[in-house]
């Protein structure tokens, strides 16, 4: 009988992995990355030092900007990653809730496994679980409002709680608040309407809102007012400067009187550009492009105030907040084009000239602007308002809160269990898993805090059992109590998103059973650099 000669499909350089292998490694890569955020959540939360190729430092607790440093290299662990970046564009917060669900979706999906249950019941009864938790959290929703600024402040504050911009929550949550309030448009908020600049000539107390828009540019000149009060802006997206000659055009100039008739000229078309802008009304000029310096000159002796080269971005900004119209050509700029503010004025604060633009009338723009002694702790405190502005504009267009706290957490647990009851299948075990991965955010809450979790979480069902709703872990009085009437709130939509993607990404997992790697690319043996992620041996 001859030997059978084996057959080989793939290449040598590619590593395959099939089967329990598979599943196990994928699972346990993706607990590593759960774990890695794990102890920065909640108020008690810590932070992570992550110092790249090149020694630059960030010491943050911000779920997303961990997991983005953190140069992890296993398949299974990028998809985690994913959806930490999909829940920050989504929603702005709940990044680490999102991994951590995750993580322990799958963790409990693996007792399921060994007891010899097919992923694809796992995956269905996940998927279940995950709609009829979404389903429980809508009808849990408080309905929230614009007036209600008291409740949209709590919202702000639990954002910040345990970052580390603790410190000056309240001033934060004022600041928040009327940004938001102000560029709303009937529930719709666009973030890129607030810009946040930092400066490290002071304390972080001394952060501001300022109700216009503040623009990193110099005047042009220093012959030109430092401010200009009363202003009335114009904002031109062309050049203020002869127009160059197009293609291959050349001027044949043959006598020295020719010269000088063209230089006369040439001096006559940059005063005519001044003199159209003088008598559009317009004494503060924004440039998307260059200024000739004769027009400079000019525009300085007419006591006008230019600045140049302006972004595109920042030029939009300006006409949002305050009420201008951009030109794209001078004939075009009239009093009825040019905006409006208060005052207009260069300061310079470590030696960097800014250029602010105030008390715009009904700014559709703002800029807030960070005070920190540190550049680390500016990029901290800029984090911490992205997160407070995302959840206020989260709160706004969805207009539904949660108690927070962990409260949320153990009814959707609570009520999942009822509905695994009434399932007759094996889907049921698959949805007591999921209800019992929701128990461990405020588990995760209580243990970063130095409580008992089990203690905790006991005392916590037993109040959801009796109908206590609203009952969560208050970490700062380390008492079960109603964190709703305490302030501890968040947007609804975090907790759904978070639901909606923990969920998607831990089914994805469980149904592979076969990675084909090619050692010329990431491998899934690969180390995940900063956790210690071990090989599929």
């Amino acid at each position: 009988m001859t030997e059978k000669q084996p057959i080989y499909i793939l290449p040598e350089s590619t590593e395959r992995t099939m089967g329990k292998d598979a599943q196990r490694n994928n699972i346990l890569a993706a607990k590593l990355v759960a774990d890695a955020v794990k102890t920065t959540l909640g108020p008690k939360g810590m932070d992570k030092m992550l110092v790249d190729a090149i020694g630059e430092i960030t010491v943050t607790n911000d779920g997303v900007s961990i997991l983005e440093k953190m140069e992890i290299e296993h398949p299974a662990a990028k998809m985690m990653v994913e959806i930490a970046k999909t829940q920050e564009s989504e929603v702005g917060d709940g990044t680490t809730t999102a991994v951590m669900l995750a993580g322990k979706l799958l963790e409990n999906a693996e007792k399921l496994l060994d007891l010899k249950i097919h992923p694809t019941i796992i995956t269905k009864g996940y998927s279940l679980a995950a709609e009829k938790a979404k389903e429980f959290l809508n009808e849990l929703s408080i309905e929230a409002s614009l007036e209600r600024k008291d409740i949209l402040k709590y919202v702000v504050k639990t954002a910040m709680t345990g970052k580390g911009a603790e410190v000056v929550k309240e001033k934060f949550a004022d600041i928040i608040v009327d940004a938001i309030s102000q560029i709303q448009d009937n529930g719709e908020v666009d973030l890129g309407n607030i810009k946040i600049l930092k400066n490290k000539s002071n304390s972080v107390e001394n952060t501001e809102l300022i109700k216009g828009i503040i623009i990193d540019k110099e005047r042009a000149l220093i012959d030109m007012p430092k401010k200009v009060e009363g202003a009335k802006i114009g904002l031109i997206s062309d050049a203020l400067e002869m127009k160059s000659l197009g293609g291959e055009s050349k001027i044949s100039i043959t006598s020295p009187q020719q010269f000088e008739e063209f230089s006369m000229m040439e001096e006559r078309i940059l005063k005519d550009i001044v003199e159209k802008v003088e008598s559009s009304g317009a004494n503060v000029i924004f440039c998307q492009k260059g200024i000739d310096d004769v027009v400079q000159y000019y525009l300085a002796k007419k006591g006008i105030y230019a600045c140049r080269r302006v972004p595109k971005s920042d030029i939009e900004s300006l006409a949002r907040a305050c009420g201008g119209r951009i030109v794209s050509n001078l004939n075009e700029l009239t009093s009825e084009e040019l905006g409006k503010a208060e005052v207009v004025e260069e300061i310079r604060k470590s030696d960097e000239g800014m250029t602010y633009v105030r008390g715009c009338e009904n700014p559709k723009a703002l800029t807030i602007m960070v005070y920190a002694g540190s550049e680390h702790v500016s990029d901290e405190m800029e984090r911490a308002l992205k997160d407070g502005l995302g959840d206020i504009a989260t709160v706004i267009k969805d207009k539904k809160i949660v108690p927070g706290a962990g409260a949320i957490e153990i009814e959707l647990s609570r009520k999942l269990r009822e509905f695994a009851n009434s399932l007759s299948g094996r889907e049921q075990l698959a949805v007591n898993e999921f209800a019992s991965a929701l128990e461990f955010i405020p588990s995760t809450l209580a243990e970063n805090a130095g409580l008992d979790p089990i203690d905790v979480l006991t005392e916590l069902k037993s109040k959801h059992d009796n109908g206590e709703k609203l009952f969560g872990i208050n970490i700062f009085t380390n008492n079960v109590e109603d964190v709703l009437r305490e302030g501890i709130i968040e947007p609804a939509k975090i907790k759904s998103q978070a639901i909606s993607s923990a969920t998607e990404v831990s089914t994805m997992i469980l149904r592979i059973d076969d990675v084909l790697a090619s050692k010329g690319s990431s491998s899934p043996s690969g180390t995940g650099q900063g956790i210690g992620m071990p090989g599929m041996d």
